[in-house]
């Protein structure tokens, strides 16, 4: 396909936009502490303006830096010293044709408190010592600022007015001042004067999930009785002064974009009643296009109702489309939206039915930053399968001073790295197809490698098999198409139904050898008397190899394969039990992925137990014994299914090592962990250790 709408150009005031492809804010954590670009930032966002976006929206920018920073290592156009740094970022984007907008921000309620205030000091901390404080901040925070966090005992975070605090952000919230509303108007409109100064294209107010602007839109968090609260006029008040400020201050022909949750979707979460809804979200969009708007960047809900606009895997693509649509028949200025877009057939479609005018591609861009042009050219395309690493690590990642990840795209923050082709044809055995064997061998293929992989199973995938086969999970497997299709191109040979042997590595005669196994379910033995076909792994489960039935399962573990393990159960009516030994569901785990699975296995009546121990196994029954009282319960039950996690499979490993061939290991055959952890310790072993290990 052509994709000619979605690659035709349209403009946002009186800024022409090559085409309709939107790269939309997304923090990952590449600034510096003073909210300058750092080269690694403009390198990221160059890579993706170098593959045929036409518009990039940057990160959350902060206004203010007292109350306002979002993050440390997050961008800034608080003060003038930010213009002359963001004009490098500007350059470098327009050398590609593509557009920027910055989005200009402010956290409110939903700030960490740690950042309240204590980011001016940062700044001045940090240029005093020379970048010797930033080391000690990233070096402390994880233990200090985790703690004082967790006991309340930072600063409030400042809203609309004092109200319950958000979801995931916790601490206390305190109302601004109607002098403090005022400065922040001032420091909004001063910012997009910056913006402009930077020759950057246009700006974006961010009064979507439930930050700042959008608290004051909300009765759920605007409870003031002065001109900024009470009528939806009044709540609108605070950002049509802004935007008045901004067209005063930049002129008429200087693009002004919002971005808008249309619905709070506190109904989804089962809080009808709750804040405000599409129809009201479509009124204020109309409200905001009479005052000189030039678009409405569509999208929904906060921090409260996280999954609506940040969703994991189980959410169908285009789900929202209904949302941007109906704000799209309400005004006349184009109307751009996220909507869960995974390709262009889905992009190009959704403008032809008037959806949307453009097509903003968030976590798609962090997978592929080339999107545009594949899409444009039949490339390959590495699909986002929604797995919320990205957000995961960006927030983990935060506290030691680094950047979030992909799952899939090992290349993020490295986007100046270059592969040094020099394989010179050089042949390299890989053993196992799943997400670090098939990464690795695609990068080493792209270096001039000559790649064999070898995998025992009659399909390609390893663990990604398993992690696609529960319920609402199906796209995990996008994963597995994308990398094999990327061999496939690459060169990369792949034997299927082929068990790795020290004899047919052997007769390859490689230059290298990387170990990729991957890991076997924990299947202890437990005290007690019963027949070994009354117990099973999750494994066993998600393969299809065992299916119940109308039975009454024990399953003992909550971690998220046994949550998705649990669900595959209750699909065919299982009732099922599940046993924890830790005081929480899913220790751990991202709580969006808990937030999606746990409310549908309630509804499918599991049963949750947790802190208890899994004691004895008879026949029809498990025991387990309260790890704080030390009670005794007796579960009565048809089988027992084990989520216990996994071991790695080393045996291969061990086999090579003894034959003198040295493998490099990569993946869980060295530690089980994360889709991210097998990839990004792929990327190592394609582009560095495999150097150290040939000569």
């Amino acid at each position: 396909m052509s994709y000619e709408l979605l690659f035709s150009p349209m403009k946002i005031g009186g800024c022409e936009i090559k085409n309709r492809i939107v790269m939309p804010p997304m923090l990952m954590g590449f600034a510096n502490l003073d909210g300058t670009p750092t080269e690694q930032l403009i390198n990221y966002y160059e890579e993706r303006a170098k593959g045929g976006t036409g518009l990039i929206m940057t990160e959350i920018t902060r206004v203010n830096d007292l109350t306002g920073s979002g993050a440390f290592a997050q961008l800034s156009v608080s003060h003038d010293y930010h213009i002359k740094p963001l004009s490098r970022l500007a350059e470098r984007i327009h050398l590609h044709g593509a557009k920027i907008f910055v989005q200009l921000h402010h956290p409110g309620r939903q700030n960490v408190g740690l950042l309240v205030g204590t980011v001016p000091m940062s700044i001045k901390f940090e240029k005093l010592t020379r970048g010797i404080y930033s080391k000690l901040l990233y070096k402390i925070t994880p233990t200090v600022g985790s703690y004082l966090i967790k006991n309340n005992i930072v600063p409030p975070s400042a809203a609309p007015s004092a109200c319950e605090s958000a979801y995931f952000a916790r601490g206390h919230v305190r109302a601004l001042t109607h002098r403090e509303i005022k400065q922040l108007e001032q420091q909004f409109i001063s910012g997009a004067v910056r913006v402009k100064k930077a020759g950057c294209d246009g700006v974006e107010l961010h009064s979507a999930h439930g930050y700042l602007l959008q608290q004051f839109l909300s009765p759920v968090t605007n409870r003031r009785t002065d001109e900024y609260g009470g009528t939806l006029e009044n709540r609108m008040r605070f950002i049509l002064n802004i935007i008045h400020g901004i067209k005063e201050k930049c002129g008429s022909d200087f693009p002004v974009a919002v971005r808008l949750s249309v619905d709070e979707c506190y109904e989804m979460i089962g809080q009808p009643g709750k804040g405000y809804t599409l129809k009201d979200g479509v009124e204020i969009a109309k409200i905001l296009e009479q005052n000189g708007v030039d678009a409405i960047d569509v999208s929904s809900a906060g921090y409260d109702t996280f999954n609506y606009w940040l969703e994991p895997v189980s959410f169908e693509p285009g789900w929202r489309k209904y949302m941007a649509k109906a704000v799209k028949e309400a005004v006349s200025v184009p109307v751009l939206a996220a909507n869960l877009i995974r390709s262009p057939e889905q992009a190009q479609k959704q403008i032809e039915e008037g959806d949307q005018d453009f097509v903003s591609l968030g976590r798609p861009h962090i997978a592929d930053p080339h999107w545009a042009k594949k899409a444009q050219n039949g490339g390959n395309i590495r699909r986002c399968i929604c797995c919320l690493n990205c957000i995961e690590s960006m927030q983990e990642n935060a506290y030691i001073g680094s950047h979030g990840e992909c799952s899939l795209n090992p290349f993020v923050g490295r986007e100046n790295e270059k592969l040094i082709k020099n394989g010179n044809n050089r042949r390299v055995a890989v053993v196992g197809a799943g997400p670090a064997g098939l990464t690795c061998a695609y990068i080493l293929a792209e270096r001039g490698f000559k790649v064999t992989v070898f995998e025992k199973n009659n399909k390609p995938g390893g663990q990604l098999l398993l992690a696609s086969a529960p319920p609402e999970k199906d796209k995990t497997a996008w994963a597995i198409e994308d990398m094999v299709k990327q061999c496939e191109i690459d060169g990369v040979e792949i034997k299927l139904g082929t068990p790795a042997t020290v004899e047919n590595i052997i007769a390859l005669r490689p230059a290298a050898v990387i170990c990729a196994s991957g890991a076997d379910p924990i299947k202890p033995k437990f005290p007690g008397d019963y027949d070994e076909s009354f117990v099973c792994t999750f494994e066993d489960i998600l393969t299809g190899k065992i299916k119940f039935e109308n039975k009454k399962i024990a399953l003992i573990g909550s971690g998220l394969t046994g949550l998705e393990t649990a669900q595959a159960l209750t699909e065919n009516k299982n009732s099922v039990t599940i046993v924890e030994m830790a005081d929480e569901i899913a220790p751990g785990a991202w709580m969006q992925h808990k937030d999606d699975i746990v409310p549908k296995l309630e509804k499918a009546g599991t049963v949750f137990m947790t802190g208890e121990k899994l004691t004895e196994i008879g026949r029809g029954f498990v025991k387990t014994e309260n790890v704080h009282s030390s009670s005794q319960t007796k579960i009565d039950c048809d089988a027992v299914v084990l989520a216990l996690g996994s071991r790695p499979h080393k045996s291969i490993v061990k086999e090579l090592t003894n034959a003198g061939l040295n493998p490099i290991s990569i993946g869980d055959c060295t530690k089980t962990g994360k889709i991210a952890d097998a990839t990004k310790g792929a990327y190592v072993a394609a582009t560095r250790l495999i150097d150290e290990v040939i000569v």
